[in-house]
């Protein structure tokens, strides 16, 4: 048995022949019920005239065309600004949790999970409503206090993570705790992290949507907004149909990009062990000088 099959192997029993076409057998039953589902859901489009002209006329107007593009780079700037500054909260609170100080380290503990257990609506309506900030910046410091706390906790157990001899073999060669942190653990923290950390973003990244309860005008608000002027029945499923593959679109990419990452890292020769090949009866081995 090579080492990749003891790997896979080693938490599960490999399936015999009788477990094998219990498996196929789910598989198909799972994907006939998805096949229906979806040919249910088409048929009712079809049913309540979905598709007919009159209802996707109005997406061609140049006007309409503008205000979702808008509305799509509205929601990519709230991204952007809350991702950056999620990233770097996070490492604040990082460090403030790793501290040596009691006073900075109980302090940054508080703030995480304060703001990890809050809700990111309640926070993004108090600082709209109770402080009177204007749309983008209530919305992006909503999800800055959320996603940075959570993405502290990544940072933190990424850390926790790298292996102890290089901790102590950084502070043999005279390094200060602050060099040690910068130069030896985060690094290798944010590489083992990566992943997680994209997927914190993707989850920032949907919840940019919130924006349109504070009238920001992202991507959902404006197709709310077109939706509230079309002059025909049952309006909304149109749009819907035009703004979920986009949103569902960029949400996939980051999440292909954090499992690109996760192969990349299960590749790389510097994390994998080198195999060492047994001697062959009669081999002699090389003599060290």
């Amino acid at each position: 048995m090579t080492r990749s099959t003891e790997t896979a192997t080693a938490l599960y029993d490999i399936p015999g022949p009788v477990a094998r076409k219990r498996h196929l057998l789910y598989g198909i039953v799972s994907t006939l019920l998805i096949v229906a589902l979806f040919g249910w859901l088409l048929y009712l489009l079809f049913d309540t005239g979905q598709f007919t002209a009159q209802k996707w006329n109005p997406f061609t107007y140049k006007g309409i065309q503008e205000l979702l593009l808008r509305g799509l780079g509205n929601t990519l700037k709230a991204f952007a600004y809350a991702a950056v500054l999620s990233l770097a909260l996070g490492a604040v609170l990082a460090v403030g949790r790793l501290s040596v100080h009691r006073p900075v380290r109980w302090t940054a503990t508080l703030l995480v999970e304060f703001f990890r257990a809050m809700p990111v609506l309640v926070m993004i309506f108090f600082i709209f409503v109770a402080l009177q900030v204007q749309p983008l910046p209530a919305l992006v410091a909503g999800l800055t206090l959320y996603n940075g706390s959570v993405l502290a906790e990544v940072f933190r157990t990424g850390i926790h993570s790298v292996d102890r001899g290089q901790r102590e073999a950084a502070y043999a060669l005279g390094m200060r705790k602050t060099q040690v942190t910068a130069f030896v653990l985060a690094p290798q923290a944010v590489r083992a992290m990566l992943p997680t950390i994209i997927s914190q973003l993707v989850v920032a990244l949907k919840d940019t949507s919130l924006g349109y309860l504070i009238t920001y005008e992202e991507f959902l608000h404006a197709g709310k907004l077109i939706a509230s002027n079309l002059d025909y029945d049952l309006p909304f499923i149109p749009v819907v149909m035009v703004i979920s593959p986009l949103y569902i679109g960029m949400c996939m990419l980051l999440s292909w990009f954090a499992t690109w990452v996760a192969r990349r890292q299960r590749r790389n020769p510097k994390t994998e062990a080198t195999a060492v090949s047994s001697a062959e009866p009669g081999t002699l081995l090389p003599r060290v000088q």
